[in-house]
């Protein structure tokens, strides 16, 4: 299975997160906010039993490529809800937009993305128009 492809799940019984690493950017908010839950170093990354539920839920709602998401074990998948629009340049890095947007492609491909959308800066992607995490090998300014 290719990296794009992979999923994991980790579960406290009441939430579960979900991470899809071929999402990932490296942004690290995940690692600054929650240290004790995501540790990078360690074999499970994520010990999701060190922090509450609502704290997991706001970290994940943070995550700037969709790479991390969660579900609610007792409810039906909430990944769709609808949020404010927000805006916010990311230094050396992404510009991130929170909310919900419908995004068409240079070739007229129409996506819905919900929570938050991680768009290029640095154009070194491989993903564009998203951030792909290329501008921290490529040390982007801006």
């Amino acid at each position: 299975m290719d990296k794009a492809n992979i999923k994991k799940e980790y579960s406290n019984g009441e939430i579960t997160v979900v991470w899809k690493p071929g999402k990932c950017i490296h942004a690290g908010i995940c690692v600054k906010t929650l240290p004790e839950v995501y540790k990078p170093k360690e074999k499970p990354w994520i010990q999701i039993d060190n922090a509450t539920t609502e704290a997991l839920k706001a970290q994940v709602k943070q995550c700037p490529s969709g790479a991390l998401t969660y579900y609610m074990n007792d409810e039906e998948d909430l990944e769709s809800e609808s949020l404010e629009t927000k805006v916010e340049v990311l230094k050396n890095g992404p510009l991130l937009v929170y909310g919900t947007l419908k995004v068409v492609d240079s070739e007229g491909n129409e996506t819905t993305k919900n929570k938050t959308t991680a768009f290029c800066r640095c154009g070194l992607s491989s993903n564009k128009p998203y951030c792909d995490g290329t501008h921290v090998k490529e040390n982007f300014q801006g």
